[in-house]
């Protein structure tokens, strides 16, 4: 199974020049916790940097900068991590892991952004998986029961 099986289509973006205050009323709107920094090249929406409310709260509030008027590319995060959507979801955990980050923009291709797969995206999955491998033994030993009567 590919990334883009499990990666969310529906993702929130900015410019580099959008204000903070902005990017975090869609944060708050949207009910994420990162959105991702993009431009507009020949036509396609490539994915630049990415800022997190973790990002909004230490470089900004702690700081007490004016969310008004201090801009995404102020404080985004540039060396962004992506995945192209043909990479395997077990390749792409493994990414995650090892750069030690919870997001990843995934893109074609050309670069151009497709989506977004997150740890809870990944941390889902799992689950089904176990839960399916958890039934299968559960239909197993009934069977053996059932067979052995």
């Amino acid at each position: 199974m590919t990334i883009s099986a499990i990666c969310s289509r529906e993702v929130i973006t900015v410019h580099r020049d959008a204000t903070v205050l902005h990017a975090a009323m869609l944060m708050r709107q949207y009910h994420v916790g990162d959105v991702l920094v993009i431009e507009d090249r020949e036509g396609k929406s490539v994915p630049v940097g990415i800022l997190t409310d973790r990002d909004i709260v230490i470089e900004l509030v702690a700081t007490n900068l004016d969310s008004r008027v201090i801009t995404v590319g102020d404080i985004m995060l540039t060396h962004l991590t992506v995945v192209k959507e043909d990479v395997g979801i077990f390749d792409a955990m493994q990414l995650m892991s090892s750069k030690g980050i919870r997001r990843l923009p995934v893109v074609d291709k050309e670069g151009s952004l497709l989506g977004i797969v997150t740890l809870d995206d990944v941390l889902q999955l799992l689950a089904k998986e176990f839960g399916a491998l958890a039934k299968l033994l559960r239909h197993e030993q009934k069977n053996e029961v059932s067979s052995r009567r």
